[in-house]
């Protein structure tokens, strides 16, 4: 029996290279994104596998609603949760709407798939759920002359991370994988449809950062950075983390004192 993948985001750049890596392992495929006749031409694409597009807008309530309905009914093997928009702007800047349409691609949407998605995977035992962050989401210790500015871009991705981890934590014990795979610049459509022009920036492949996350999880990496050579840099994250984190205490710190 064909094992089955639901991709975000899957009309281009990581998504599409997620759906074409996944295809050619022989899975069959759910593929969401906005542009029905570029998921019309992937499912025409790939006749060697059973491909079901499904044209829906995650930025919107609707949108989400039906994919995550996909998640809990059918029995995903694969999520990957890909589709995002950028928006980067100092958040005084950032129209209403355009805030609202980050967060929901990028924090609720991934949220309410993975929470239809997660329970069918611990009963079936197995499954593997891959969110796609990004090297912005451990900027935030930057300073003022790191541009552009991006709060809202960034604190999504760091959601991603924390949560990844988290939810990582959580179904350790049954079979059930999560990974979050944090690339640099990458070169898709993703910043030219923002305006940008970086096409004088070195820029990752969609497909070398498909390889980095399947390799990541094949290592047992919970969050991989295929455009980061030391690993040891993100273990050290993490580590400074977990201290912070477990260096707390009811007393008040002392230089929060008179």
């Amino acid at each position: 029996m064909s094992k089955l993948a639901l991709v975000t985001g899957a009309t281009s750049g990581i998504g599409a290279a997620f759906a074409e890596r996944l295809a050619a392992d022989g899975h069959d495929l759910i593929v969401v994104g906005r542009r029905r006749d570029r998921l019309d031409a992937f499912a025409a694409d790939h006749p060697e596998v059973t491909v079901r597009t499904v044209a829906a807008d995650l930025s919107t309530e609707d949108g989400i609603d039906t994919v995550a309905a996909l998640c809990a009914d059918e029995p995903l093997d694969v999520l990957v949760n890909n589709a995002g928009v950028a928006h980067y702007m100092p958040l005084a800047d950032l129209p209403a709407d355009k805030a609202r349409e980050l967060v929901n691609v990028k924090v609720l949407a991934p949220t309410q798939l993975m929470r239809a998605a997660v329970g069918g995977m611990q009963r079936r035992g197995s499954g593997t759920i891959v969110n796609v962050a990004g090297m912005i989401a451990f900027s935030g210790p930057a300073d003022a002359s790191v541009q552009p500015r991006r709060a809202v871009y960034a604190g999504a991705l760091a959601h991603l991370v924390a949560m990844s981890q988290t939810l990582a934590a959580e179904v350790e014990a049954s079979g059930v994988r999560v990974h979050v795979v944090c690339p640099g610049v990458v070169a898709t459509e993703f910043h030219s449809v923002q305006g940008m022009d970086l096409s004088a920036v070195p820029r990752m492949s969609p497909e070398d950062v498909v390889t980095g996350a399947l390799r990541g999880i094949e290592l047992g990496e919970t969050v991989s950075a295929p455009g980061v050579e030391d690993h040891r840099l993100l273990e050290n994250v993490f580590a400074a983390d977990l201290a912070a984190f477990r260096g707390q205490s009811p007393e008040l710190a002392t230089r929060y004192r008179d």
